[in-house]
């Protein structure tokens, strides 16, 4: 278990949550994720659990199929490439979704919440909304980890800069 999560309380710590996501983790493929940077000094790995954990609880507090809000959250950046150095003029917004969604069917049984997490999470860019509150759930829980990952990132450089 990664020992670099950003959010409280830590979800190494939340059994029920280990208990939706343990078949992911136990593959390494979840693991290379941490390889690759995201937002600022995160890396897509932290930043998968963060939207899948910070999801899950949303849901579950909700009575929403939680379960499938931290799958589909923790495997909606599976696109398994540092988005930073591979050249895709942009596009890497409206792209990666489908190829997270390729990669998460290669390796993982999914059931249609999660693919539709996984593909649907970039709106409004991929356009055609999810039908489902949680894939609105993790479309706005992954804008405001981005966020907050951003700022962390920013607030340490300005108090180290002075």
């Amino acid at each position: 278990m990664s020992s670099k999560f950003n959010i409280k309380p830590n979800p190494a710590d939340d059994e029920e949550y280990l208990d939706c996501v343990c078949d992911l983790m136990s593959h390494e493929i979840l693991w290379s994720m941490e390889n690759y940077r995201q937002h600022a000094g995160t890396s897509c790995l932290d930043h998968s659990f963060n939207v899948s954990y910070i999801s899950y609880s949303i849901c579950k507090r909700l009575n929403l199929d939680f379960s499938s809000a931290a799958r589909g959250g923790l495997l909606h950046d599976l696109f398994l490439y540092d988005w930073h150095e591979v050249r895709s003029y942009g596009r890497h917004g409206f792209t990666h979704p489908g190829l997270a969604l390729r990669n998460a069917n290669k390796y993982f049984d999914l059931n249609k919440l999660e693919k539709e997490i996984i593909k649907k999470h970039m709106w409004p860019l991929t356009i055609v909304p999810g039908f489902h509150i949680e894939v609105f759930v993790v479309i706005f829980t992954d804008k405001y980890c981005t966020f907050m990952e951003i700022l962390r990132f920013y607030k340490q450089r300005i108090v180290e800069y002075f």
